[in-house]
């Protein structure tokens, strides 16, 4: 499995329709949405599934206006539409980084195809929620419509739930991967065993436990994510009173200890937490590790706040070559997921 900063073929995308996700504020997702999908395209193509056909040109025209919103030259107007393909998939909910397929690339000499699609059991995060066998079948659709080979591993899991360096390291959490809501018949070892087969990992490294909010049981990518084969950032709460403040520290502890494939100890960076979201009584997990790095940018969640700043900052000395972008947040979050859990990148091949 290439690493999030090898170079995309595409990101996939699943416009917002699932009202029941973002409760009496579901009016204000679909233009933050468009404007996440017209900041990605600037850098790489996007796919983006509409749950209804009779929705596509309406989609389109949400698009188009916030692309001229976004962009004053026509000519990076028409370079952003021309890389966005709307095209109907129907499914139960948006959240393309868990239902998605994930890639792997062919290393090395050998027969068959040099990209394969892996499409992982969803179960919408351990039966928690509604209707999943719309999301379960995205991975298979779109093979049929881009024409790329998928094949399913046989368990549950979900794209935020690991993270990989690229060089044979995968980085998880006990809270999810573990949980018997997921593959309550696997143990340990037996899940551990089909992460090396399928995703081509030699190494894998647990946290603990996720972040306040978090309906996933932890996900990863609201925790701590690669930047380069030997550098983690990871989020940490200053301040004691909060619920996140013992957990993530637990989890840096856990950072410090670990070593990569070669035994190497990582370069361990920190972000901050911004300031506890609450919505009606209820916590909202916001994270600034739940970043997307598209080629040549870090679509990077802000929350409105003194953090978003100082999180601008790390993440561009961490990503020198590229550009960091905000993706206004707060409302996205009320879905309990912010860009990264909407977003699923298809790394390029590897030439044959």
């Amino acid at each position: 499995m290439p690493p999030e900063w090898a170079p995309h073929l595409a990101c996939y995308l699943v416009w917002p329709h699932n009202r029941d996700t973002w409760p009496g504020r579901f009016e204000y997702i679909p233009t933050v949405f468009a404007d996440m999908a017209a900041a990605i395209a600037f850098f790489e193509p996007v796919r983006l599934m509409v749950n209804d056909e009779a929705e596509i040109e309406e989609v389109r025209e949400m698009i188009r206006d916030s692309v001229h919103d976004l962009y004053r030259q026509q000519n990076d107007r028409d370079i952003v539409l021309s890389r966005i393909d709307v095209f109907h998939v129907p499914t139960n909910d948006s959240w393309a980084r868990d239902h998605g397929p994930i890639f792997v690339n062919r290393v090395g000499d050998g027969d068959g195809p040099n990209q394969i699609a892996l499409d992982w059991r969803f179960n919408s995060w351990g039966q928690k929620y509604g209707a999943f066998d719309l999301d379960d079948v995205v991975p298979q659709k779109l093979g049929l419509r881009y024409n790329f080979k998928v094949i399913e591993p046989g368990i549950v899991l979900e794209g935020g739930s690991i993270d990989v360096n690229g060089a044979g390291t995968l980085l998880t959490t006990e809270s999810c991967l573990l949980n018997k809501n997921r593959n309550p018949d696997l143990t340990r070892a037996e899940i551990e065993d089909y992460l090396k087969t399928y995703l081509g990992v030699s190494n894998i490294l647990w946290l603990g436990d996720g972040i306040a909010g978090d309906d996933t049981d932890g996900h990863i990518d609201d925790l701590a994510r690669f930047t380069a084969p030997d550098t983690i950032v990871t989020v940490l709460e200053e301040d004691p009173a909060d619920a996140n403040y013992k957990v993530l520290r637990d989890n840096l502890d856990r950072l410090h200890k670990m070593r990569d494939q070669a035994g190497h100890p990582f370069k361990i960076e920190t972000l901050p937490m911004p300031p506890a979201l609450v919505h009606e009584g209820t916590r909202m997990p916001a994270s600034y590790a739940n970043f997307y790095i598209a080629n040549k940018a870090i679509l990077m969640p802000t929350f409105n706040c003194p953090q978003d700043k100082q999180a601008a900052i790390t993440l561009s000395r961490l990503f020198p070559n590229r550009v960091v972008v905000g993706v206004p947040s707060t409302d996205l979050v009320w879905g309990l997921g912010s860009v990264h859990c909407l977003s699923q990148q298809h790394p390029t091949p590897e030439p044959a």
